[in-house]
């Protein structure tokens, strides 16, 4: 390597200098003890609290976007690894119960037995009410504060179940099939025998949906205020209940339903029929999204856990299917001794099933799903037997190791072991809110509402760009569009006098369709006015002309000048 060097006298001479020696770098493979436990740190918090897969910076060319999206990425990172870090803080944890040897059954465990191990306020939490106007469907409020029994013969009441604090009574003295909260304890919705009502947190009538005839199942989106009720004739309804509009009504020609349920991740309600097909809807399409054939016999139950990725139906054929609904596959059957009448899904996993006069609570049937050899399980978590009683509804109160039973003589609510989810978020769902905190939340939810149109089966594709170009949109609505007639670009001719007027100009160019809009209500009322004012010309030249000559008056133009039809009478 050369290279020119000044000495003293001011002239430049030429050194050879050795080439540098090449420094070898560090193997970037290799990672340290502290950063590999980081990188694991990193997947399971994104695993848990992940807002979905992280941007590609290196696919980005502009360096304007690519340091905001990095400048954004940091602060997911950060807010993942924080929610990570704050589960350090929670007080309680779930716990289930352990068998002590491999030849010990959980399911053999009576509720007595759970009764005396746990402390007395866990204790007092098991209730049972005796009622005669059975049999009963129970619903628990979304904080599991407040809980509503109506019976079929009529007989409604609430309470808040923790204090033993009874809200109201009521005795409709007719049918009632189903039973609502609505978006806290103040509001709920009753399908009786013709129409559904929706009455206060004292039992005074507030509104009748006369739309709503002979509703069987009813269910509520909190985060739309939608209430949606399926009829006997097997239309479902959708009304927006902070305004009273009904938003869509759908028919969805398989008869009578047999089950309603909804999904908690998109919002879609799942519709159980009589042929075991279960149908997904939404309030924006007419028709069903996905119909799935479940069951060889009608379709007694539905229930989907709280991900939005499984779904578990009970059939009348003695059949209980756990499907997959990212995949829209089947991936396990169980066998029930009846048919499932209730199926529900608890915060922690766990699912009861309702079937005769017992119920049947599984562990562990969601877990080790996403392996490529998923295994069954083979025995329940917990039986319990209702004397005989026959199940018609069960439902796990939220935040609570609590199972309410409602049967035919009334309601009993069990203690089952890891159910609840022991931590909440009390911005979400407060469950010891006060009232001025529950006032401010049904503020904020109704600020914050979603529209019906936001229901589908990907609710993330919010948000996204739509990377289709202009003619790739444009080939699939020409694939919607209806057939164009080919005449209907062909040029009107002109039509012999009388034949072109403006009306029938108008619908010439609308194709003869039976289309009343403003502009043609404009143009008949026109017409009349016009034909009208013939006949009063009409009947005023047959004044002037006289009985002898009133037959020579036409409807046809007026003549003037000096052939004026008045001058016969001067003649």
């Amino acid at each position: 390597m050369e290279t020119l060097v000044k000495n003293g006298d001011g002239q430049l001479t030429i050194h050879n200098l050795p080439p540098p020696a090449k420094t070898k770098r560090a193997p970037t493979g290799t990672l340290t003890a502290e950063n590999r436990e980081n990188q694991v740190r990193l997947a399971e918090a994104r695993k848990k609290y992940g807002r979905g897969r992280p941007v590609r910076l290196n696919e980005v060319k502009d360096k304007k976007l690519r340091a905001n999206l990095q400048r954004i990425e940091n602060k997911y990172r950060t807010a993942v690894l924080n929610a990570k870090d704050a589960e350090i803080l929670y007080e309680n944890q779930e716990g289930f119960l352990q068998p002590e040897s491999e030849l010990e059954k959980t399911y053999k465990v009576r509720q007595d037995d759970i009764l005396d191990a746990v402390g007395v306020q866990q204790a007092n939490k098991s209730v049972d009410f005796k009622l005669d106007l059975g049999p009963y469907v129970s619903d628990y409020t979304r904080n599991g504060r407040s809980l509503l029994l109506a019976g079929r013969k009529g007989h409604i009441a609430t309470c808040e179940w923790r204090d033993g604090k009874p809200g109201c009574e009521m005795h409709l003295n007719e049918t009632v099939r189903d039973a609502k909260w609505l978006h806290n304890d103040q509001y709920f919705a009753v399908a009786q025998k013709k129409y559904t009502y929706i009455y206060d947190h004292a039992g005074v009538e507030i509104h009748c949906l006369k739309k709503y005839v002979e509703t069987t199942h009813l269910e509520f989106l909190p985060y739309h205020f939608l209430l949606a009720g399926i009829e006997n004739s097997g239309y479902l309804r959708y009304t927006d209940t902070s305004t009273g509009q009904i938003v869509a009504e759908h028919p969805t020609r398989k008869g009578a339903p047999t089950a309603l349920a909804q999904n908690p991740y998109n919002a879609i309600l799942h519709v159980g029929h009589q042929n075991g097909t279960v149908s997904l809807w939404s309030p924006n399409s007419t028709t069903p999204l996905v119909k799935m054939q479940s069951n060889a016999g009608p379709v007694r139950s539905i229930a989907i856990d709280r991900s939005g990725h499984y779904m578990l139906c009970g059939g009348q054929d003695l059949r209980l299917k756990l499907w997959d609904l990212r995949a829209m596959k089947e991936l396990h059957t169980y066998k029930t001794r009846q048919p499932a009448s209730s199926i529900d899904i608890s915060d922690r996993g766990l699912a009861a099933i309702g079937n005769g006069t017992g119920v049947t609570i599984w562990k562990d049937l969601f877990t080790g799903l996403t392996s490529s050899d998923p295994s069954k399980v083979r025995s329940p978590y917990l039986n319990w037997g209702n004397d005989g009683l026959r199940v018609e509804r069960v439902q796990f109160c939220p935040f609570e190791d609590v199972l309410g039973i409602s049967h035919a003589q009334g309601f009993s609510s069990i203690i089952v072991p890891g159910a609840g989810e022991a931590n909440y978020d009390a911005l979400e769902v407060n469950p010891y809110e006060t009232r001025k905190q529950r006032q401010e939340t049904e503020v904020k939810s109704l600020l914050t509402k979603l529209q019906p149109e936001t229901i589908a089966l990907d609710p993330s594709f919010i948000g996204t760009l739509d990377a289709r170009s202009a003619e790739q949109r444009r080939r699939e609505k020409d694939l919607d569009a209806p057939p164009l007639d080919p005449l209907s670009k062909l040029k009107d001719r002109n039509r012999m006098r009388g034949k072109n007027s403006a009306l029938r100009r108008h619908l010439r160019k609308k194709g003869g369709k039976n289309i009343i809009d403003e502009k043609r209500l404009r143009l008949e009322e026109m017409k009349k006015e016009r034909a009208q004012r013939v006949d009063e010309r009409v009947k005023k030249d047959k004044v002037e002309l006289g009985p002898a000559l009133a037959r020579f008056a036409r409807r046809g133009s007026r003549v003037t000048g000096p052939y004026r039809q008045t001058s016969l009478l001067s003649a």
